[in-house]
């Protein structure tokens, strides 16, 4: 997740204070979890140093606006029409499996059985979050959420594939 490009998309929008942007962030992801404070207002410094966002002024409670500027506009969509790659190779758990198996590491069994459980968990609350997405009418979250659903089912099928072919291993 790019905070940079968040920002630039949330900005194509309408003006925003920094705190909106947090805000805007975290309802983009459409996941849990809580963007830090620290990082828009690093980002935004960036972005206005290469002239890609300005601040506008001020609101009526004294927070600094920013707007976005012509480069950023073209900035984010050469960014939205680069395609993005797979980096299956640079998941953290895929990596770790593929240590844990290197070694023949004898705790492999509870390792796939607490990743599956960290992962049945985030299905639950995030199939729960779908749900609200839906009643909602929020389209766009919902169909963040479907993907990322999809994406732990296809974990969870490869833990099996796992857990089948290692067969007594375990």
């Amino acid at each position: 997740m790019s905070v940079k490009y968040g920002i630039l998309t949330s900005l194509c929008q309408q003006q925003h204070h920094g705190y909106e942007l947090k805000l805007e962030l975290e309802s983009l992801l459409g996941i849990k979890g809580k963007i830090n404070p620290g990082q828009i207002y690093t980002t935004l410094d960036r972005l206005i140093r290469d002239q890609l966002v300005t601040a506008v002024g001020i609101d009526d409670q004294d927070r600094k606006l920013y707007d976005v500027t012509e480069e950023g506009t073209q900035e984010l969509e050469s960014w939205l029409l680069a395609p993005v790659p797979y980096h299956a190779a640079k998941d953290d758990f895929h990596f770790k499996w593929g240590c844990a198996r290197k070694i023949r590491f004898h705790q492999e069994k509870e390792m796939l059985q607490q990743q599956k459980a960290v992962i049945m968990k985030d299905v639950m609350e995030l199939t729960k979050l779908k749900t609200e997405c839906l009643v909602q009418g929020d389209e766009s979250r919902y169909l963040l959420i479907s993907g990322t659903l999809l994406h732990l089912e296809a974990d969870l099928n490869w833990i099996h594939q796992i857990e089948h072919r290692s067969g007594s291993s375990f």
